[in-house]
């Protein structure tokens, strides 16, 4: 079975948390902090694997999480970084972020690799805390979360030759007779209904890969039918074969289903407009064909003179080999494949861009009241609340200093908290004190 589209939830790895450790060696009183910092977790990376052909595997499994970070250790030593997590996807990947629809990647080169999701930094250690005024700090921080989403894969074949036309015009014959391919062949409409690949070899060490694309029909560009799923793939192509039917066998006009094709893939992508494009007139060996091909070839020079029209049979075979050679010519003719622009989201992934939590003093906040709970919100105040171990007193009264300091509690008591107020701030509540720099009472998510 061909998979071209699968969902997966990816996560990095989350940080190792830090140490509160001491020193704790013979004849050295009062020995002073020794917890080391946790580890980073593991970044998770897709890399592309030329072996690959589908997204089966995504099927099957549909969770990929990293590794974390170790914990700090004693005599401050760092914790173990956790190794990155691969997840191989077939060349002509692309990445999308399920929520924003944002592409993140396109994968098409052997071997080549992007952070997918960051791992999360690992927790300072108590060592980091010293100062002239706390030469004794008991606190640490946890390791930060790794980045999590859910991503879509879409699967694009990479081919050098893309067949397009309506239904049953001879794709799937023609391409088996040109490779080694076995595509599904019928009498009726949609017999492919998905991307089938052959390699073309004309010898002498000369070959191409072509693509049995499905067949389009009017409207595919708005989704019609299977329009998207089918047109996603003709964007890899490098060069267009259309095959045309032009023996008019079920009432069709030659000319109109080379037009309506060609405006379909304008519609769905401008570019493929310019796309290099050979016309394959299939079906000679039918009645009407020759008088057919006279028609049709006035008609297409007097929209694009440059377009090639080659009369061929698949069931004869005649005219096929002279219709490679000509497709062989035009690819060597062309430019290399541009490399794809990837976002500059990766771009700071793949060089080790770590973002980190850094109070300014000029944090973004919002309070409102649920019923008689004060609710905080605020992403850096979340995200230092998630670093913060709230099983040590100092770690709560440096939280505590860091909301006074960007000026929540000062709003707080604008809105009437008071001794006992409850403060919830993501999903862990508080209970508000009159007091010094602990003003914060920790209570649990």
């Amino acid at each position: 079975m061909f998979v071209d589209k699968a969902k997966i939830y990816v996560k990095g790895g989350d940080g190792g948390d830090g140490l509160v450790s001491f020193r704790r060696e013979l004849y050295v009183p009062e020995g002073g902090p020794a917890g080391g910092d946790g580890g980073n977790g593991g970044n998770l990376i897709f890399r592309v694997d030329e072996g690959l052909r589908t997204l089966m595997d995504f099927r099957y499994q549909k969770h990929f999480k990293a590794a974390k970070g170790e914990k700090g250790r004693n005599k401050s030593q760092h914790g173990a970084n956790a190794d990155h997590m691969i997840v191989r996807v077939p060349p002509g990947t692309t990445v999308i972020d399920d929520d924003t629809g944002e592409t993140i990647a396109d994968l098409t080169r052997h071997d080549q690799q992007v952070v997918i999701a960051k791992g999360g930094r690992g927790g300072r250690g108590n060592t980091r805390f010293k100062s002239a005024v706390n030469t004794a700090p008991a606190i640490a921080e946890n390791g930060e979360e790794g980045q999590e989403r859910w991503v879509t894969l879409e699967l694009k074949v990479m081919a050098d030759v893309g067949l397009v036309g309506f239904p049953s015009v001879g794709k799937s014959t023609l391409l088996s007779v040109v490779s080694g391919a076995q595509p599904k062949i019928g009498a009726y409409h949609f017999t492919t209904i998905t991307p089938n690949l052959g390699v073309v070899d004309l010898g002498d060490e000369r070959s191409f890969v072509m693509a049995d694309l499905p067949g389009l029909i009017e409207g595919a560009h708005t989704g019609v039918g299977l329009g998207h799923e089918f047109l996603r793939h003709v964007e890899r192509t490098r060069i267009i074969v259309h095959v045309v039917d032009m023996s008019g066998i079920e009432g069709r006009d030659p000319f109109e289903d080379w037009v309506k094709i060609n405006e379909e893939l304008k519609l769905y992508n401008a570019k493929l407009a310019d796309r290099p494009q050979i016309v394959a007139a299939n079906k000679m060996d039918m009645p009407d064909s020759e008088e057919n091909l006279t028609a049709f070839s006035e008609q297409v020079s007097k929209v694009n003179p440059e377009i090639a029209i080659m009369p061929i049979s698949s069931l004869t075979k005649k005219g096929i080999q002279e219709l490679l050679y000509r497709v062989y010519d035009l690819l060597e003719s062309l430019p290399d494949p541009l490399e794809v622009e990837e976002s500059k989201e990766l771009a700071d992934a793949e060089e080790g861009v770590v973002y980190r939590y850094e109070s300014t003093g000029n944090t973004e906040f919002k309070i409102t009241k649920d019923n008689e709970i004060f609710v905080v919100e605020s992403e850096d105040i979340e995200r230092l609340m998630r670093r913060t171990q709230f099983n040590s007193y100092e770690a709560v009264v440096r939280f505590g200093r860091i909301l006074r300091g960007v000026g929540i509690d000062a709003e707080l008591r604008k809105r009437g908290a008071k001794d006992g107020s409850i403060i919830r701030i993501g999903k862990f509540e508080f209970e508000f004190f009159e007091g010094g720099a602990d003003d914060y009472n920790y209570k649990g998510e």
